[in-house]
């Protein structure tokens, strides 16, 4: 791909160290001044900004310019990676929301604590941290790598920029800050997406030149990526939906249920265009410039845009890199504090609020390491939604299947699926079957077994 002018990136850099200053202001203006705030804003947000949320915190850079980098290689049905986040708040919105709303909980392992005890609680806690890290391992990586192609900056610097600007925004403003500077990111994320596929389809003259030139299968709903890996991709979405700590977060943060309803069908809402524009973007780049690297599907517009789009499109990408880290330390650390640092330690608000920044702090930094021993780790988004799927599989079973929601069967339900999952995925996946489907089976296995063990040993006592 070739590079920008160094006027027009000297350009976008002005223009994104103004977005960051000025983000950065909001952010110490609207930050969360007590635990409360930071853990679910005090449960003052309206449904349309926790929406917009929940929508920036799934539709990162990796989403956007991995969506991308796919449409270019298999067509269309790439959209279906984006198309599964809207099909999964949907069902969230009418299966769970409301359920898990009133249970009156802020964290997904006080949910599960509700429904099956302290050791299930402790497992998924320890799970759902472990998988968030790897998340903003990847988050890193892929950010900076999407700002380094485009401006030329090392990987490392972009990183530790992310890493400084996003523990800011966390820190100190809190889910309460987060949620309104994201309302600025995701304005930007959204304009830059749909400013790109505009662009990007005006220079390919349209669908019919693409359609007579490019391979059928491009246009196809499964195009060369197959049935199985939608569904695994449906799965792991929805399950990650159902059960990320940041998901249940965000929806306490509303009012009431049925406003944690509305935002979470918002988010659904506004998943759809954007699924299909991301795949315009990757088809369209396909078509006009084949002999590109396909990671380049999306940058590779800027190079024809005025320069003040550009700066739109670059900030946009710096954005969802920022509303992607910030979220998802956020939760990390809610969890950290909430489940061991609070249980073993009586503290004043004001003690617990410095605590939680300083742990803020480490949160921020530890992906960071990561960065500079294992870049190889971005492969790991997919399996980190699949050890937070098994998490979803014991809260779905918890709410529906109550006579199957023993705390023994659910503790050794996902530690099996935990070390199933992790031993699946370092040996890529034998005979074709997606780690996906063991951390969806595992639990929900053992779960059935021990029920059934319960009854027969109830019998033989009888």
């Amino acid at each position: 791909m070739e590079k920008l002018s160094s006027s027009t990136i000297i350009f976008i850099l002005i223009v994104i160290a103004v977005y960051i200053v000025i983000t950065t202001y909001l952010t110490f203006k609207m930050r969360s001044k007590s635990n409360s705030e930071f853990n679910n804003a005090a449960k003052s947000l309206p449904a349309l900004v926790v929406g917009v949320l929940l929508m920036s915190e799934f539709l990162g850079t990796k989403s956007t310019i991995g969506t991308a980098e796919s449409a270019f290689k298999n067509g269309f049905a790439a959209s279906w990676s984006l198309f599964a986040g809207a099909i999964g708040f949907f069902l969230f919105a009418f299966f769970l929301v409301t359920r898990f709303y009133n249970t009156g909980h802020f964290t997904i392992s006080g949910i599960i604590k509700e429904k099956y005890g302290t050791s299930t609680k402790l497992v998924v806690s320890v799970i759902m941290i472990l998988a968030l890290l790897l998340v903003n391992l990847g988050n890193y990586l892929s950010g900076a790598a999407a700002i380094s192609s485009i401006l030329g900056i090392p990987i490392m610097t972009c990183a530790i920029i992310t890493m400084i600007i996003s523990t800011i925004y966390f820190t100190f403003g809190g889910m309460k800050g987060v949620a309104w500077i994201t309302i600025i990111h995701s304005t930007f994320k959204y304009a830059g997406i749909l400013l790109t596929a505009f662009i990007a389809l005006y220079m390919a003259g349209g669908l019919k030149p693409m359609q007579l030139e490019l391979p059928d299968y491009y246009f196809t709903w499964d195009g060369k990526i197959g049935v199985s890996t939608i569904i695994a991709w449906l799965i792991g979405t929805m399950g990650t939906i159902f059960s990320t700590q940041f998901i249940i977060q965000a929806i306490t943060s509303t009012k009431d249920a049925k406003a944690a309803k509305r935002a979470t069908i918002y988010a659904g809402l506004l998943f759809l265009p954007l699924a299909l524009a991301v795949a315009v973007i990757g088809v369209c780049a396909r078509y006009l410039y084949p002999d590109i690297d396909p990671l380049y599907a999306f940058p590779v517009f800027m190079q024809h845009m005025h320069p003040i789009l550009s700066a739109i499109v670059a900030t946009s990408l710096v954005a969802s890199i920022f509303v992607g880290v910030s979220t998802v330390a956020l939760s990390t650390t809610t969890l950290v504090i909430e489940d061991f640092v609070v249980p073993r330690k009586a503290m004043t608000p004001e003690q617990k609020m410095k605590v939680t920044r300083i742990a803020s702090v480490i949160i921020g930094i530890l992906p960071l390491i990561g960065v500079v021993f294992a870049p190889d780790l971005l492969t790991l988004s997919f399996f980190t939604r699949a050890l937070r799927a098994s998490i979803a599989v014991v809260a779905g079973m918890g709410f529906f299947l109550p006579l199957y929601s023993s705390n023994r069967g659910a503790t050794i339900g996902l530690s099996v699926a935990a070390l199933g999952t992790t031993v699946w995925y370092l040996l890529d996946d034998p005979f074709g079957i997606d780690n996906m489907y063991i951390a969806v089976v595992a639990p929900f296995i053992v779960m059935v077994i021990d029920r059934l063990i319960s009854r027969a040993a109830g019998g033989e006592r009888k």
